[in-house]
This record gives structure tokens, C-alpha cells and sequence, in this order.
């Protein structure tokens, strides 16, 4: 059987959701980064000569210069990372979520295995030992427009190895979630590439978010053998999703997203999203809500399709409660909720 049409039969099994007696719904594998988060106006991203609504990594003392520059006395702390945001989201929704990221035996690293821990999530890797990089951090600088630029220094986050991965809970939950920033390092990328193959040699569906298009653009082909040979789930975004196809016709790189990966699902803002199931496309509406920060609308969004896909919910159905979580998160200032609001999800998804 070829690798695709293997890929093809298990993810039929998404047709009745990822229903099992396994301990864990989901296993997330990121890039831990403690996020500073920062209010500014337009200027300032000009000033600093940043690229608005992108990500770029940096140095600790750039990021330095950075936060100098803005001389922002509120600043905003949160234990972040892409795929650590999807883990919260899907334990405010009821689920359990088990989180494999590096951080430092720092300040940092501390405050963010003990955040982490108060969301309920499963975060067990050992820290590294001081004299190391430190823990990674991201400045996160939105606009009015609530659009989000990010400034980041990856830190020990980018020693994340294969070593560092507990294939023994990997193996006792129903899917993987791999982030795709860890692409930008030989060491975590290969972690991953290892957490796909121990996911199907134990019955475990794999998802793989883009996570953001700087990265499509420079891992594009390997973007798309990753989906073709491990993928069951994937996620990204529209300006991801023309990037990735090199197409600007949205609908038709949805098409042939669809056509790479049986279970697809593609946001597109106030929109809402689409959803791709063995290539028969859905749109689903999203919330109207005022937007005052995207950071982390993305990653809210994966992770209540990955609940809803994990507890029984059809795929549409996830992928509105998907869009739900994800204009929560947009009408408020930082990448995630401050609280559980499972309790809304059957008026939600009605």
C-alpha cells in the first residue's frame, strides 16, 4: 500500500469522529515561548522597521531593543507557542491534552511549566540546565487593527529532541498535534517527523498546522511530503493556503488542499472556515464579533476542532465550535481564554 493511500484509509475513520478508550485526546508537540504581549500604534512597527502581521526571529537583545523602543509599562505575560495554545484550548473545552515542549531552568522556564500546569494540561519535559539558551520568548506588538507582529527568539526551545518525547502517552492518546514553526530546526523537526511515525504504528491520527506563511514560504515542498506521507488532519489559514497551492483563487486552493490531505479544515477570519472531508467542501459561518487582537485566533481554532473531533462531534460541527473559540479569543487582548466556557458549546454549535 502507498504511503498515500495507507493515509487514505485511516483517515476514513475521521467519517465517525476519533472516538476511543485512549487516556488522552490529544498529544501537542511546540515550541514553549513565554509571550510578551504589547499594545502600539502603526508607527511603531513601521519605526522598527518590522514586517506588520508577520513573524521574525531574533536575537534576546534585538527583542531588547524592541521593548525599549515601545517603553510599554503594561506589558502582558502569557506561557504561549502555537501548539501550546491549541493544548489550552481544547482542555477550556473539556478535553485532556498532553504538551511536549523544551524551556529552560529559568525564571521562564518556570513561570511558563507552571502556567502551562494551571491550564490543566499535561507538561512534563525536564528543563535544561542553566548555562544553556534561555527559554524561548516572542514580542508580540498588535496594532488598532488588531492585526499581531511577532518578534521572536526561539532559545532552548530549538533543542527539542526526539529524547524529550514520551512515546508511551503519545501512544495512549487518540491524536498527535505537531506545530509547524519547529520546522525551522533540524533537532525538532526530526522530533516530529518521529512523533508522526510512532503516532500510526499505534493506531494515533496525526495533525499538522502550517502555523504561519513565512514558513510555507520557505518549507513549502516539504510542507507537502509531511501531509502526503503522515498527515490525517491539517490546518491553516487563507493567506497560508495561497502560499502553499501558489495559487490566489482561495477556493480552488482549498480544492486542492483537499485533494493533498482527506481532512482539511481552512480558516479565513471573519469568514469563518472551510472544511474539506474526502474532497467534499463545507463552508462554515463564523461569529461577528469586533476584533481587538488576532494573536492566537488560529491556534483556538485547532483546538476546538481537535476536541470536537476527539468527543464525537461531526467535522462541521468542530469546526464551528472551532470558529467560536477563535472570535472569543479575537475580541480580546492576548491568545487565549481566560477560562473555560465548555458550557457554551451545544448553543454554539447549534
Amino acid at each position: 500500500m502507498s504511503a498515500s493511500s495507507d493515509i487514505a484509509a485511516r483517515s476514513a475513520t475521521l467519517t465517525g469522529n476519533i472516538v476511543s478508550d485512549k487516556k488522552y485526546d490529544v498529544f501537542g508537540v511546540g515550541n514553549a515561548i513565554v509571550d510578551i504581549l504589547a499594545q502600539v500604534e502603526d508607527h511603531v512597527i513601521n519605526d522598527l522597521s518590522l514586517n506588520k502581521g508577520s513573524m521574525a526571529l531574533m536575537s534576546t537583545e534585538q527583542q531588547g531593543d524592541i521593548l525599549t523602543a515601545i517603553h510599554d509599562p503594561s506589558l502582558t505575560f502569557a506561557a504561549g507557542g502555537s501548539a501550546a495554545n491549541t493544548m489550552v484550548a481544547i482542555a477550556q473545552s473539556g478535553g485532556s491534552a498532553v504538551y511536549t515542549g523544551r524551556v529552560a531552568d529559568d525564571t521562564n522556564g518556570e513561570y511558563y511549566k507552571k502556567g502551562m500546569e494551571s491550564e490543566g494540561i499535561l507538561f512534563y519535559v525536564p528543563p535544561s540546565e542553566t548555562g544553556h539558551e534561555p527559554t524561548g520568548s516572542s514580542v508580540i506588538l498588535t496594532t488598532p487593527d488588531a492585526e499581531r507582529t511577532m518578534c521572536t527568539h526561539l532559545g532552548v526551545s530549538t533543542s527539542l529532541g526526539k529524547s524529550d518525547v514520551d512515546f508511551d502517552m503519545l501512544a495512549q492518546s487518540k491524536c498527535c498535534y505537531v506545530e509547524g514553526y519547529l520546522w525551522s530546526s533540524d533537532g525538532p523537526r526530526e522530533a516530529c517527523l518521529e512523533v508522526f511515525k510512532h503516532a500510526k504504528a499505534n493506531g494515533v491520527l496525526s495533525a499538522f498546522t502550517f502555523s504561519d506563511s513565512f514558513l510555507v514560504d520557505l518549507f513549502a515542498e516539504q510542507f507537502k511530503d509531511v501531509v502526503r506521507e503522515h498527515c490525517d488532519i491539517i490546518f491553516c489559514n487563507a493567506d497560508e493556503a495561497r502560499k502553499f497551492i501558489g495559487n490566489d483563487d482561495l477556493q480552488q486552493c482549498v480544492k486542492e488542499i483537499g485533494a493533498i490531505c482527506n481532512h482539511s479544515f481552512i480558516t479565513d477570519g471573519a469568514n469563518g472556515s472551510y472544511v474539506v472531508i474526502d474532497g467534499q467542501i463545507s463552508k462554515v459561518d463564523g461569529f461577528e464579533v469586533k476584533a481587538v487582537d488576532t494573536v492566537g485566533a488560529g491556534d483556538a481554532f485547532a483546538g476546538g476542532v481537535l476536541y470536537g473531533l476527539t468527543n464525537g462531534l461531526s467535522p462541521e460541527k468542530s469546526a464551528r465550535w472551532g470558529n467560536y473559540l477563535a472570535s472569543r479569543v479575537v475580541s480580546k487582548f492576548g491568545p487565549r481564554l481566560d477560562e473555560s466556557i465548555a458550557e457554551e458549546m451545544q448553543e454554539a454549535i447549534a
